[in-house]
């Protein structure tokens, strides 16, 4: 035996050999040799399956198709049953006696197999349809303004979705949250969407420039109204350079009567209204110079709440039991609280837009703790210098009825209210005549025999104020906030906030929170009264696509069905 024959009757060793290898005695499959070099599709039949397809052939290369061709496999002779809802897909008809936020909020809360596709009602100089991308950046500021007016969400996206539909852009989706907007335009399913989006850096109360803005969107929205982009353009830089519609001195006038007006609400005289004008003058004009210098909002309200709390201690320690100056305190409550932000976080969240609701109400809770802060360090310095008129028994269990002056001042303090948003002249008479219907409701269901819970009369007034605005708002084709924000403003829980303040600076911490928590209550029962009213008053009246109320469609399904 040579050597050579020695060598190739000892083993290999594991490193001489493939782990792959077929070991000794195996009887190989096919033995056809695999070529190596071959590349296969990993979706490939495997050796030894049969093909489910007879038509189909392993050398064939499918060309490629749509996304509606019908697949090969397909057989209409075993398709399955289409399914059709018993009551057949709703036809929805977008009728021109409609506004355009019922139409537009309609569409919105519709799936969007189901949306109709109507015809542009703007049209275009050539044939090549519209410019998208100045079509989205068109919606987008407007869209802005709104959001930075105080709008809410959802009539945001309906404002965003009608100028997209009105320019021949069908197949878009608007997104809005606290500070930022966002649409995508999709022009069908085999082409790339266009996104674009804006973010709101700066936020402004003026309801003439929301008015404004609200009906360039109907004109828009309106076939009979021709707006080319370029129009559109124009007219929304016209907005943004427009004046506000009163001076910085009216303004400051209008904090006082505010001021005043509430002090009387709670049992203030004369010289209860005119010391607690001039405290809110004061705070105005504090918070005015925060500004200037350029402090955040939070140190503007520390430092508006402090000038009332200071007038009111300065006329507790000279007139001890003559005069209520605890009201003082109370009416620069009232003018600072943040209502109008309230009213639109609850009714974001209850429309499902619980992103954005949750940061209004935190901006709220932020605005409230400045309010807090300022009058509390005042408060201290008060209770220890034993202020006898600013204690809890002398200031609200003997407040008197006067129910003509209380009305009365109940529409000044709307009126003041309707001033400091920058209202347009023509709707400050109806917001000051529904502040006063909306006391005048409180008091007859909380201080008559009635004798119904605070809480629940100011849920009451406040969704006969909401009614109100909303068919005020489709009798204008404009915003329901101009007619509803300032005619909540005598509703508002000042002198429950004043009362847990109190308390709290006299460490009687469990007072202070149970008031506390009545004033949130209260203000809660405000912002879901304006919203239920609001719906209430889309249920009696003509809803596009709906026979009857029945058939209305709710903003958002989140119990999974």
């Amino acid at each position: 035996m040579t050597d050579q024959e020695d060598e190739d009757r000892k083993p290999q060793s594991d490193e001489a050999r493939s782990a792959f290898t077929q070991p000794t005695g195996v009887v190989p499959q096919s033995a056809a040799p695999e070529d190596e070099s071959q590349t296969t599709s990993e979706f490939s039949v495997p050796t030894g399956l049969p093909n489910l397809s007879p038509n189909l052939s392993s050398t064939t290369q499918e060309t490629e198709k749509s996304a509606f061709t019908t697949p090969n496999t397909y057989s209409s002779r075993n398709a399955p049953a289409a399914f059709t809802p018993p009551h057949g897909i709703p036809l929805v008809k977008l009728t021109k006696e409609t506004p355009w936020q019922d139409q537009m909020r309609t569409m919105l809360r519709m799936p969007v197999a189901e949306r109709p596709t109507p015809e542009a009602s703007q049209k275009h100089e050539d044939e090549t349809g519209p410019a998208v991308p100045r079509v989205l950046d068109l919606t987008l500021r407007i869209g802005e303004l709104l959001l930075a007016g105080g709008e809410g969400a959802e009539d945001v996206e309906a404002a965003m979705f009608a100028v997209c539909r009105s320019y021949g852009l069908d197949r878009c989706e608007p997104t809005v949250t606290f500070t930022l907007l966002s649409i995508s335009h999709q022009p069908s399913l085999v082409d790339d969407p266009v996104t674009a989006s804006r973010t709101v850096r700066r936020r402004g109360t003026d309801y003439t420039r929301l008015a404004a803005v609200f009906h360039l969107v109907d004109d828009i929205s309106d076939t009979d109204t021709d707006i080319t982009l370029e129009e559109a353009y124009r007219r929304l830089a016209g907005i943004r350079r427009n004046r506000h519609p009163y001076p910085g001195w009216a303004l400051t006038a209008a904090s006082g009567l505010l001021a005043g007006s509430a002090s009387v609400l709670v049992g203030g005289g004369a010289l209860v209204f005119v010391v607690a004008a001039i405290g809110a003058m004061l705070g105005d004009r504090l918070a005015w110079l925060c500004a200037g210098r350029g402090l955040p909002e939070f140190y503007q309200f520390v430092g508006a709440a402090m000038p009332p709390a200071v007038m009111g201690v300065a006329l507790s320690l000279i007139h001890s039991q003559e005069v209520r100056a605890s009201a003082v305190i109370t009416g620069g409550l009232f003018a600072l609280i943040p209502g109008r932000a309230l009213v639109a976080g609850v009714q974001d969240g209850l429309t499902g837009y619980y992103i954005t609701a949750a940061a209004r109400l935190l901006e709220v809770g932020y605005l409230i703790v400045g309010i807090v802060c300022g009058v509390l360090m005042v408060l201290s310095l008060g209770v220890m210098l034993d202020a006898t008129s600013l204690k809890p028994e002398t200031t609200f269990l003997d407040v008197p009825s006067r129910p003509v002056i209380q009305i009365l001042a109940s529409m000044a303090l709307s009126l003041a209210f309707a001033i400091l948003l920058q209202q347009e002249r023509h709707t400050v008479l109806i917001v000051t005549l529904n502040g006063g219907i909306a006391w005048v409701m409180y008091g007859a269901l909380a201080n008559t025999s009635i004798e119904l819970s605070p809480v629940a009369a100011t849920a009451i007034a406040a969704g006969l104020v909401g009614l109100f605005g909303q068919l005020f708002s489709r009798y204008r084709f404009a915003s329901s906030l101009p007619y509803v924000t300032a005619a909540i403003g005598p509703l508002l829980p000042g002198s429950a906030t004043y009362f847990g303040l109190l308390a709290l600076a006299q460490n009687d911490m469990n007072t202070g929170i149970n008031s506390l928590t009545k004033a949130v209550a209260t203000a809660l029962a405000i912002a879901i009264g304006v919203n239920l009213g609001s719906e209430v008053s889309r249920l009696i009246l003509k809803i596009p696509g709906a026979t009857s109320a029945a058939n209305r469609r709710a903003a958002k399904r989140t119990r999974g069905f």
